[in-house]
């Protein structure tokens, strides 16, 4: 028996569904009553069980708030726990973030192997507390661990093509949205339409209906759309994206091979954003500018270059086969507990 936990957001998501779809045991799913964890997983039946805990972020917390989490957090461990012992759990599996602190206690506390996927450049402060216990820490980034890489849908693979000239632009801000994205997309949208560039937009589902009518305001047609499960098919759509940089969306490029401005979210823990886009950046892989950075004029030559250079190299940084692989070390992980 294997348990994933984790998540927070989507992207965290989307590596454990990915995983998920490729591992031969049974599953359960320890995830949390905040983010998106439930809204992806309730009522997905590939798991054996799925539990959702109270866990909670420490992060921008004062140092009272911050001893209130931790408590919280032990206390959520003890239910983990319980539950890993019910199943007779042999190893847990996790994407890091709030939402697998309480069961990676438990797994330690119970000396389960702990297995440790760090999706980000940056590692995150919960998986870098972990790393010194866990068996192993696996990571698409070239920091010291095990190396496989990010487990990508094959849908991104499948739909993969080399992009030249920009005729259609996705901006994204993810299902939750970014206000700085979508203001800065509607500043850009006049010379789009000027150049004819076909624009889809995730505004985030709270922004949706208001950037809808600002786009209707400046006379403008967008396919603008908070959460999709479409989004596969309007990335291969897209010559050209503008997004944040999470770790997910930004392999999920890669594999299709499709350019991309990063604009990293100025928030994100331990600046975690900036170092995924920076990866790419370095290597001619992409661009990224800081929100303050960001400039009309810039993304304006952007879209006169060509980009099949780029487009032809960036699946070259990704083996389709990363979530197999993964699976695959899990199995030997549960395989060697029993003999």
């Amino acid at each position: 028996m294997i348990a994933f936990t984790g998540g927070g957001t989507g992207g965290h998501l989307a590596i454990v569904d990915a995983v998920k779809e490729h591992t031969t045991k049974d599953k359960i799913y320890i995830g949390s009553t905040r983010g998106l964890d439930q809204k992806w997983f309730e009522n997905d039946n590939s798991f054996k069980a799925k539990y959702f805990l109270e866990s909670q972020s420490v992060v921008d917390k004062g140092k009272l708030g911050r001893i209130l989490t931790m408590g919280k957090i032990f206390k959520e461990a003890l239910k983990a726990r319980a539950i890993l012992k019910k199943h007779k759990v042999k190893v847990v599996f996790s994407v890091g973030g709030y939402s697998a602190a309480p069961t990676a206690f438990a797994a330690l506390s119970l000396r389960i192997p702990l297995v440790i996927h760090e999706q980000n450049a940056h590692m995150g402060s919960l998986n870098k507390l972990l790393k010194p216990f866990a068996k192993d820490v696996i990571s698409p980034y070239d920091n010291g661990t095990l190396k496989i890489a990010a487990p990508v849908k094959e849908i991104f693979f499948q739909t993969k093509r080399v992009r030249s000239k920009i005729k259609t632009i996705l901006i994204s801000g993810g299902s939750q949205g970014s206000l700085f994205l979508n203001n800065f997309a509607l500043k850009l949208a006049p010379i789009l339409k000027e150049k004819n560039i076909e624009i889809y937009h995730q505004a985030g589902i709270k922004h949706e209906e208001k950037v809808k009518k600002e786009y209707e305001k400046l006379g403008i047609e967008a396919n603008v759309f908070g959460f999709s499960k479409e989004l596969p098919s309007i990335i291969a759509k897209a010559d050209f994206a503008i997004a944040r940089a999470g770790s997910s969306t930004l392999w999920e490029f890669v594999a299709n091979g499709l350019p991309a401005l990063f604009v990293p979210y100025p928030y994100a823990a331990g600046d975690h954003q900036y170092y995924n886009a920076k990866y790419l950046s370095d290597k001619g892989l992409g661009w990224v500018k800081r929100e303050k950075e960001l400039e009309v004029d810039f993304v304006k030559e952007l879209l006169e270059q060509d980009l099949s250079e780029i487009s032809k190299n960036l699946p070259k940084e990704i083996d389709k086969d990363g979530a197999r692989k993964i699976a695959q070390y899990l199995d030997e992980v549960t395989w060697n507990i029993w003999f």
